[in-house]
């Protein structure tokens, strides 16, 4: 069974905003492919949802622990090395550009927190990432990434404005698609299919 992980930080007042744009992701992918509501489940603390992509049985886990602690919910579903083959974890991504999204394997956090405290929770960085933009583009296509500490941070937990929210919407579709090829072909297909285009 593949484990697909969105993170982001739990309650309200953080919806919409682009450090939960693995959140966001996560709840196209469960209409795109009609999987169960999100259901509590207290021993993972998250929202957890289920049913098929492809031919493959499927996992959702939203983490309700805050961002910086989600090795604290993944590590009650990914409980060894070896399963963290099966783990996919959707999150934001400041070096990439609104409307893109990259997969990746086996990679350092690169300062992201949320995949810090995984890789720390279930001790390996063996596990495969899809890493979705949040940054603004120049009219020549280069990513204008936040400089600074404090603006970074109120940078990524503004809420997005509402043309970048129809990008989150066109990009999460093709997420979802992302996901099919991996549960069905693998990783390598995966990324070699879709990582060309961004």
């Amino acid at each position: 069974m593949i484990i697909v992980v969105g993170l982001g930080n739990p309650g309200e007042e953080y919806t919409e905003t682009r450090h939960n744009t693995g959140r966001m992701v996560l709840e196209a992918v469960r209409k795109i492919y009609g999987m169960t509501d999100w259901e509590e489940k207290k021993p993972f603390l998250g929202l957890v949802s289920e049913g098929k992509i492809g031919k493959e049985k499927v996992t959702l886990l939203l983490p309700e622990t805050f961002m910086n602690n989600s090795g604290q919910s993944v590590a009650k579903v990914i409980t060894s090395v070896k399963k963290a083959d099966d783990l996919v974890v959707v999150y934001d991504d400041l070096d990439l550009g609104i409307g893109t999204f990259k997969i990746s394997y086996n990679r350092s956090a690169g300062g992201h927190k949320g995949l810090e405290s995984i890789i720390k929770a279930i001790k390996t960085e063996a596990f495969t990432r899809i890493r979705v933009g949040i940054s603004p583009m120049t009219s020549g296509g280069k990513v204008k990434r936040p400089a600074g500490g404090d603006t970074m941070l109120d940078f990524i937990l503004a809420k997005f404005k509402k043309p970048e929210i129809e990008n989150i919407k066109k990009v999460s579709k093709t997420v979802a698609e992302s996901l099919e090829v991996l549960c069905g072909a693998g990783r390598e297909e995966a990324m070699g299919k879709f990582n060309k285009f961004f």
